[in-house]
């Protein structure tokens, strides 16, 4: 069923191979997103209103029906259950835990000289997350991106969300939001909920920064709003790679790739080993764990077009493959797990050893799930606290210090062809 190649260093062919799944924007997408920008820029919520209906049949007379009411949220919250409010409360603990230690402080430096400087750290006033609704609902979602915004002190943050007909927000996702203190949810969602809050509307209040994935007509929308507001990043369709010697066990190996593939035609699951004899019951693993799986067809179309293995000589060049490929998500199953960090580069998030499957990552490790696609964790880094910040420097020189870079920083702007620059400098000293 997998694709095999040999690596023999050749990275040319891994690129070929295993590096060419892409969902372009067309410029048909690109046309739509950019008219619905606009027709929301000029008519605010009668334009949400009007895709409201066309896009998902939930009708409305008044504005004021896009924000949900304190009782849906607590009718939510009852839904759910009290097994599932303790499963929430859990991952939010969890989360704390791991990104309490990314808060960054602020900083001051003072200099015998008089001299002060130093770093404030702020958290971002207004964030909008946005959470697919409809037939496919992530609470976890919300947990991810929320979590780490309200560490950051981030002191506004709602949610945009789709919902169909019956005006409903998905039960699940309500009951995330109270966990999470979010008490502003707004149902609207698609590229026009994202104009809604890079903008504002009479309704719906405008951000700094929208988070949270969505189709390609929401993936696209945020691209086209960055500068009006800052964006998290652009992802792509999932993936795994998993590194794993001759003693792991295949029938993880095996589930642990259709666990990802099962979440996209264009997902992509890669195996890295240096045992032929691990590659053949891997795939006889996956004939046998399909067979009982509801997502069957999407896994095999994933497994087939984009999914592999990839043979190495050694583990050392199987860590060359996977910091080539960066994963968003990689998987260490080799002897000695954690031995292997020092020889890791590229990876949005690492799982090591046989008991710390992808999907604990999604869920309830504590680390965020939000994480860089398609080669991108070469410089990405996972979502987290320091996404919610920001940083402005700060200086204080008293006159006698600038007096001794005062003929430095004139002759430095003159050199640049800024006499302006120059002269605030000199002017400062004119009498003397």
């Amino acid at each position: 069923m997998l694709k095999t190649l040999d690596f023999k260093g050749n990275y040319e062919e891994i690129a070929t191979k295993f590096s060419t799944r892409k969902e372009d924007i067309s410029k048909q997408v690109n046309d739509i997103v950019m008219d619905i920008i606009d027709d929301v820029k000029k008519n605010g919520d009668k334009a949400l209103m009007k895709y409201a209906q066309k896009f998902d049949g939930f009708m409305i007379d008044d504005p004021i029906q896009f924000i949900t009411t304190k009782q849906e949220i607590l009718d939510g919250v009852s839904s759910v259950g009290k097994d599932f409010m303790r499963i929430l409360e859990r991952t939010k603990q969890q989360l704390i835990d791991f990104h309490q230690n990314q808060v960054d402080k602020s900083w001051s430096l003072y200099k015998e000289n008089g001299v002060m400087m130093g770093q404030l750290v702020r958290g971002l006033e207004n964030v909008a997350l946005y959470v697919p609704g409809g037939t496919a609902t992530y609470p976890s979602t919300v947990m991810m991106n929320a979590i780490p915004a309200k560490l950051a002190g981030v002191k506004n943050l709602v949610i945009i969300t789709p919902v169909k007909e019956d005006g409903k927000v998905n039960p699940t996702i309500l009951a995330a939001a109270y966990v999470c203190g979010i008490e502003k949810i707004y149902k609207v969602g698609g590229a026009q909920g994202v104009a809604a809050v890079a903008m504002g509307t009479n309704t719906i209040p405008k951000v700094d920064k929208i988070v949270g994935p969505g189709n390609i007509y929401v993936a696209t929308a945020k691209k086209c709003c960055y500068g009006m507001v800052d964006i998290d990043m652009i992802a792509g369709p999932s993936e795994i790679l998993i590194v794993a010697d001759e003693n792991a066990n295949a029938k993880y190996v095996a589930a642990d790739l259709m666990s990802q593939a099962e979440h996209d035609r264009l997902a992509s699951a890669i195996l890295v080993t240096t045992s032929q004899e691990l590659a053949g019951k891997v795939n006889q693993e996956l004939e046998r764990q399909m067979a009982y799986l509801s997502r069957t067809d999407i896994i095999k179309d994933s497994l087939n077009n984009y999914g592999g293995v990839i043979f190495v000589d050694n583990i050392q060049e199987a860590f060359d493959v996977s910091n080539y490929l960066a994963p968003e998500h990689l998987e260490v199953l080799v002897d000695n797990p954690i031995n292997t960090l020092p020889l890791i580069k590229n990876a949005g998030s690492i799982f090591l050893g046989e008991y710390t499957p992808e999907p604990l990552g999604d869920y309830m490790s504590g680390t965020n799930h939000v994480l860089p696609t398609g080669g991108t964790a070469k410089f990405y880094s996972a979502l987290g606290v320091y996404d919610f910040v920001k940083y402005s420097s700060y200086s204080y020189y008293p006159k006698q210090v600038l007096s001794t870079f005062k003929d430095d920083v004139v002759k430095f702007a003159k050199l640049e062809g800024l006499d302006a620059h120059a002269n605030s400098v000199a002017v400062r000293f004119e009498e003397e």
